[in-house]
């Protein structure tokens, strides 16, 4: 298996070393804005523009609406998007994401690239696992 920790540190007394405390503590802020159980797809849902609060629920069943709300306020409250209450007689409301979040689009790429060459290999363990087929 190959290990790509070179590209982080050279294994020497370095300020990007993943063992720094100040980097780990950046990356949990990162983790933590992006960690919950529907933030990752809300943010994905949103790539392809603005959506309204119904139709982003649609998007996302079966997620609840307390919980779609709880989410997107988290993730408003993080800079990831931004509410926009359009002017129509119902009141309509709209996210859509913000700078800080289309920055993530590489990281989603990566995302997905891994989810390709990765995630038939997880769901052919997993049905072998369902299975009762072992794996040598």
């Amino acid at each position: 298996m190959e290990n790509n920790t070179s590209d982080l540190c050279d294994g020497g007394d370095c300020e990007s070393c993943p063992t720094d405390p100040a980097l780990l503590l950046e990356f949990k802020h990162a983790i933590h804005a992006l960690s919950g159980k529907w933030k990752l797809e809300i943010l994905f849902t949103l790539m392809n523009g603005g959506v309204r609060f119904g139709a982003l629920r649609r998007a996302l069943a079966p997620i609840t609406q307390h919980m779609l709300t709880a989410q997107l306020r988290e993730l408003e409250r993080d800079g990831l998007i931004a509410r926009k209450v359009l002017t129509e007689k119902p009141l309509q409301v709209a996210y859509e994401l913000t700078d800080s979040a289309w920055s993530l689009t590489p990281a989603f790429r990566e995302l997905l690239a891994w989810s390709k060459t990765f995630g038939a290999r997880r769901s052919a363990v997993a049905g072998e696992t369902q299975l009762g087929v072992g794996i040598d």
